[in-house]
């Protein structure tokens, strides 16, 4: 039930990493603060649709 999915920057909109959650548990999208390599500072990241 896993699925893999990419996490967008939200300031920036470049794709930045890949990650997996589990559909049946989690069905909101995913929002972690990560670093941005674009931006250089740590940013939203939400799952693509």
């Amino acid at each position: 039930m896993r699925i893999s999915l990419t996490l967008v920057c939200t300031e920036c909109k470049e794709q930045n990493y890949l990650t997996s959650k589990n559909k049946r548990k989690n069905t909101e999208r995913l929002e972690l603060k990560k670093f941005c390599p674009r931006c250089k500072k740590q940013t939203i990241h939400r799952e693509k649709k």
